[in-house]
Order: C-alpha cells, then structure tokens, then sequence
C-alpha cells in the first residue's frame, strides 16, 4: 500500500477522532454550566454522555479528557497530513509520535473498560475517537515497521504480517474485542 494512502487514513482517523473529541468538550462544557442538561449524545441508558462525563474517569488528569484528545488528535492528524502532502517526516518524529499513539489507544482502552464495567454507560464520542485511533494506529504500524526499536527477528515477522494484512486482521481482532465486551456487558 502507498504511504499516501495510508498517511490519508490516519488523517481520516485523526479528523474523526478530532470532531468526536470537540463534540465531546462541547458536551462538558454544556454539563458543566448546566448540571441537569439534556445533551445531544445521550441516547439511552447504555449510550449516556452525562453519566460517562460526570464521572472522575472523564477528568482523570484533572481536566476533561476531551480536551487532551483534543489536542492529541490534532497532532495525529497534523502529522498525517505532514506525509500525505509528502513531506518527510524525520524517523525520530515518527516513532515519538507513534509512541504517543499508543500510549492514548493504551489510554482509550483504559477508559472504555471503566466506561463497560465501572461507569455502566458508554459514550457514543468515546468511540469514535476509539475508533479513530485504529486507524491511526494501523498506520503507524505500517510505516514505522522497519525504524521501530525491536530485534532483527521480530521485524521479519512484523513485516511478514504487514505483507499479509495480518496487522489488520490484529486491528479487527482487538475492535471486535472491545465490541464484544460492550455487548455481553449490556445486552446479555
């Protein structure tokens, strides 16, 4: 696959995640002014924005969560753009941005399982911005294969899986996952 194309993915997924994430501040800031508010993205009892948001995991760093994916779409998404227009993305560049990657998909994971089996309610925005992160995510994999800091041998076999799309297959294995832990926990 072209890097172009790929590069056009993760900016596909930054741009989803960035949207979900400003809809997602939008919504806090509205509970924040009005502590009863209706917002928008409460669906059901399942699907409840308010009752994801007003929770302490929704600030855990002391501030909305929102505004740190924010932010760190923006840079996925910047970044992606960056090697879609061609530019050259130095290695040290994209390793740390990866590793940022990983880190909030790491985080992401983190605050969906808090969201299934502690909260009890799941945010619609949360998962798009999950969402996003596969994408940007599988991206990274892809173009880092060969620069990342592992042994000889296990960028062989890394680069055997992302020959045969195995890498996607992982991607959809660990999507289905999540999907599935939504399901059993509210609808079984």
């Amino acid at each position: 696959m072209k890097q172009r194309t790929i590069y056009s993915l993760m900016a596909t997924g930054g741009a989803i995640g960035m949207a979900a994430a400003f809809l997602q501040t939008t919504e806090k800031m509205t509970l924040l002014a009005h502590k009863d508010a209706i917002l928008a993205c409460d669906l059901n009892s399942v699907f409840s924005c308010t009752n994801v948001l007003n929770a302490w995991q929704s600030s855990v760093f002391g501030f909305p969560n929102s505004i740190m994916c924010l932010t760190l779409f923006t840079i996925f998404t910047t970044t992606a753009l960056i090697g879609f227009g061609g530019g050259n993305l130095p290695r040290g560049v994209r390793i740390s941005v990866h590793a940022l990657t990983l880190f909030t998909l790491c985080f992401a994971l983190w605050f969906l399982a808090q969201s299934i089996y502690v909260i009890g309610s799941l945010c619609i925005l949360c998962i798009f911005c999950f969402a996003g992160l596969l994408l940007i995510n599988w991206g990274w994999l892809r173009l880092n294969a060969a620069d990342l800091p592992i042994g000889e041998r296990a960028r062989t076999i890394l680069a055997h899986a992302i020959t045969k799309n195995y890498d996607v297959l992982g991607w959809c294995i660990l999507a289905t996952l999540v999907a599935m832990a939504m399901l059993i926990r509210f609808y079984l």
